[in-house]
């Protein structure tokens, strides 16, 4: 007790300090663990928007073909059914497109406030810088 009290805190608050700093360890560790997470699947979202978007671009373009083809001769396959599968795909795609627009938005938000708790602790941890001494 005399060497706690010899140093200005009692041992309650040196169990709460160090409880604290085990805390903010843990919480910037998985704070660390998560931002590598959180970064991955933000750019494999973003590869599969923009795989999404060519393969749509890919299904207007022979739709459009197909259109051509049907109207300038006549055909023993008739094409309206696949066009219309094709259209059904690129709507399906175009929704999909949309969930994976909306995930990277969370996972933005996600990553933009993971960095701002990060920042926030560590300027928690750090002691305050005493100014110039006159």
């Amino acid at each position: 007790m005399a060497e706690a009290s010899s140093v200005g805190s009692s041992p309650s608050s040196v169990q709460s300090l160090d409880t604290k700093i085990t805390r903010d360890d843990l919480a910037d560790g998985l704070l660390d663990l998560l931002r590598p997470a959180v970064l991955e699947v933000d750019d494999q979202v973003k590869r599969v928007r923009e795989s999404q978007v060519e393969l749509r671009q890919q299904i207007d373009g022979l739709a459009e073909e197909l259109k051509k083809l049907s109207e300038e001769q006549p055909l023993p396959v008739e094409l309206d059914a696949y066009v219309k599968k094709l259209m059904n795909s690129r709507r399906r795609i175009m929704v999909v497109n949309n969930i994976l627009q909306n995930a990277q938005e969370r996972l933005g938000k996600l990553h933009y406030n993971v960095s701002r708790e990060t920042a926030r602790r560590k300027a928690l941890l750090e002691p305050p810088s005493a100014g110039p001494i006159q």
